[in-house]
């Protein structure tokens, strides 16, 4: 059966037992090299949208932070104009009326003629766009613009004549009227009129590139601070979630090391609350760890193994990766044979306060993720998951048949009662918490790890044929349908993170 370590580990090991520590240490390195030659085999691409999508739900970044970070990293040299880019087509995508207003301001309307082609068909349409703004212009002031109207008949229109019958402009010869104005009648392009067709941002559209790159001039050659301003204002109103999924896949490696050094000055996790079973917490945590750009790799395996632990598995089972898959096996079989004590945790533990602190966090991790992958493949059937509860002292309460039992039997009414209180606690809570919390959007990414709860120490849980409420402590949540091998594992590297935590208190300059 799994042993998880879930209780306090027996710290009094003999000397004799280093030997298969060092042992368990060395097939952990091996299987971190195996699992990291199958994420990199077909590029790095995947990993890197796998710690993009990880940055993105983040929790602690201020919009005043978040701000400054992408700031920098568009005022910084060199320019980084695809970032630049990228930002501005979701600018114009979220927010189109604030760069019209700012379009409207400017006078480049050579490559938008088809914004003045949108006269009406006097059938009830009306002149829209540019065609509406000319029209208006031309009859207001006709005394200076009528005469640059160009028509495509032999003769042209007069003014009362098209005011009685507006489907006249349909014979408006757009191109050479509109070259006219350019030349002629540079009222036109600073009016309202003008102004106010450009306002909603639809011309935006017509050309999206060109627009980048008029913006981009503005932003890099011209330095105009309307754009600035607003691009300033939508970092800091678009959720962090969205930018991140949105703008950190334009950035080459070493502008995401640079991104992420950036965002190291505005997180700082505080290791008096342990807080493991957050994945927010834990990757602030891992990041704080792997502040050096040079251990981006190490970034990219941490984060895969903690939060990508299913996806790691797919790959290990892939047709192609027969290979790999028979090499995990044979090292996850030999680390069978040799975490059978229940001094292998603390032995483990021992090595990890001997290393630096991000090499720790890696070996738990990789161990994380020899649970999880333990789990899926002897964990089949609620006999099998009963099983577990029991070797590993954990109670559990089979939901459908309302019978509490733990690894001594059946508990009493006073227990059930309890556990009836705390799980109506939980749903009272999970009540409270559906009403405080908001998503907008585009951060709808949900958390694969669970969001542990210390307060309370009930765990529902469904797999398969069967449905359990666990009882751990600290470890509790209302989710239901969940992935066992997946949420078991991952407390398992919360509990073993606390542990060592508390080692590492003893230890100068650990943390």
């Amino acid at each position: 059966m799994v042993p998880l370590f879930l209780s306090e580990p027996n710290w009094d090991a003999e000397e004799g037992d280093n030997e298969a520590s060092s042992q368990i240490v060395s097939l952990l390195s091996k299987l971190g090299s195996v699992i990291w030659s199958l994420m990199v085999s077909g590029g790095r691409s995947e990993a890197r949208l796998w710690l993009c999508n990880a940055v993105s739900r983040l929790s602690s970044i201020s919009p005043h932070h978040k701000r400054d970070v992408f700031m920098k990293m568009l005022t910084s040299k060199p320019t980084r104009k695809g970032l630049a880019s990228q930002l501005l087509q979701l600018v114009f995508e979220k927010r189109p009326r604030k760069v019209g207003s700012i379009l409207a301001n400017k006078r480049n309307p050579k490559r938008i003629m088809q914004w003045f082609s949108n006269f009406g068909d006097g059938g009830g349409l009306e002149h829209k766009k540019g065609a509406k703004a000319l029209s208006q212009f031309a009859f207001v002031n006709r005394d200076i613009c009528w005469d640059e109207l160009e028509w495509k008949g032999k003769h042209g229109q007069s003014p009362a004549m098209v005011a009685t019958k507006p489907h006249y402009f349909l014979d408006l010869d757009v191109q050479r009227t509109v070259e006219n104005f350019l030349e002629n009648v540079p009222e036109f392009w600073s009016s309202p009129e003008f102004a106010e067709s450009l306002k909603d941002g639809e011309i935006l559209f017509m050309d999206t590139k060109f627009f980048v790159e008029l913006f981009i001039d503005l932003m890099y050659k011209e330095d105009l601070d309307d754009i600035w301003e607003v691009i300033s204002e939508f970092l800091k109103e678009e959720s962090f979630s969205s930018l991140c999924h949105h703008l950190l896949i334009i950035l080459e490696e070493s502008e995401f090391c640079i991104f992420l050094e950036l965002l190291l000055r505005y997180i700082s996790p505080r290791i008096e609350h342990k807080d493991f079973g957050n994945s927010s917490y834990l990757l602030e945590f891992i990041l704080c760890k792997c502040g050096d750009p040079g251990s981006f790799d190490t970034l990219l395996l941490l984060n895969a193994i903690i939060n990508q632990r299913r996806q790691l598995l797919r790959l290990v089972n892939d047709e192609e990766c027969q290979d790999e898959n028979e090499q995990v096996k044979d090292i996850v079989s030999q680390m069978c044979k040799t975490s059978t004590n229940t001094y292998t945790l603390a032995l483990i533990l021992k090595e990890c306060t001997k290393a630096k602190p991000i090499e720790a966090i890696k070996l738990l991790g990789l161990y994380s993720w020899v649970i999880y992958y333990r789990l899926s493949k002897e964990c089949q059937t609620p006999g099998s998951w009963e099983a577990l509860f029991l070797s590993n002292g954990i109670s559990f309460h089979e939901s459908d048949k309302y019978s509490m039992l733990n690894n001594k039997g059946p508990l009493d009414e006073n227990d059930s009662a309890g556990d009836d209180r705390a799980s109506s606690r939980r749903r009272k809570k999970k009540k409270r918490r559906k009403k405080t919390r908001h998503f907008d959007h585009d951060s709808g990414y949900d958390d694969e790890l669970l969001d542990f709860d210390a307060s309370e120490r009930r765990l529902g849980l469904q797999s398969g044929g069967g449905s359990w409420l666990l009882s751990i402590d600290d470890f509790s949540t209302s989710w239901t349908n969940v992935d066992l091998p997946e949420h078991l594992s991952n407390h398992c590297l919360s509990t073993w993170m606390k542990q060592l935590a508390s080692q590492w208190s003893n230890v100068a300059n650990a943390w």
